[in-house]
């Protein structure tokens, strides 16, 4: 193993412990089941239609998942940064096709877990138990509930500045027009935010 794979091994275990703190054998349990793999800018890790095996553990680089609609237009349903989790849940819960594709927007070294095997050791182990409810938790429920509100209460400005507080690199990093389409919003009406913000500064 690599000094980079060991360090995004440390990654992974350190995000994992954010939620709940875990066993040296439970951690062993999940560094066998890890696999890592290298994805190009542009290339895609879940397509529409298929039905997903893994979850992705962002070790380097930013993931989009986004939704095409009929008329080819498409929208950012999540933008996943460093030491996040991706993946359809759907998909991997009920084995059925995924609706959204995730794509790579940087170079990027992810960390797959075989979702079969995941949810074993979830079930056989306390701690990756409680590891796993709060991260549905704080991840699919509490978070999708306040983006949700969000949507409805805040204005364009307040939802970018709130992602900006989130990631600050992230304007850097990621195309606007993608960052537009997670806000809910066109990128004419970004970059007019973005001018307005500069003016106050």
């Amino acid at each position: 193993m690599t000094s980079h794979q060991q360090k995004y091994l440390n990654q992974l275990k350190q995000t994992i412990e954010s939620y709940y703190p875990i066993s040296e054998r439970s951690w062993k349990l999940i560094e066998n089941i890890a696999e890592f793999q290298e994805i190009k800018k542009g290339a895609t890790v879940l397509q529409n239609g298929e039905i997903a095996k893994n979850l992705h553990f962002v070790a380097k680089g930013i993931l989009r998942a986004f939704i095409t609609d009929q008329q080819g237009n498409f929208y950012n349903k999540n933008l996943f940064l460093e030491n996040y989790f991706a993946g359809s849940k759907v998909s991997l819960m009920q084995q059925s096709p995924s609706n959204f594709t995730i794509e790579a927007l940087e170079d990027c070294i992810i960390i797959n877990l075989n979702y079969k095997k995941y949810i074993s050791l979830i079930n056989e182990n306390e701690d990756l138990k409680n590891f796993y409810i709060a991260h549905l938790e704080k991840n699919w429920i509490i978070d999708k509930e306040q983006r949700e509100v969000a949507l409805v209460m805040q204005n364009a400005t307040e939802r970018y500045l709130e992602l900006l507080e989130r990631h600050p690199s992230i304007a850097d990093r990621v195309p606007l027009l993608h960052i537009a389409s997670h806000l809910g919003i066109t990128p004419t009406q970004l970059s007019r935010i973005r001018k307005s913000l500069e003016k106050d500064l």
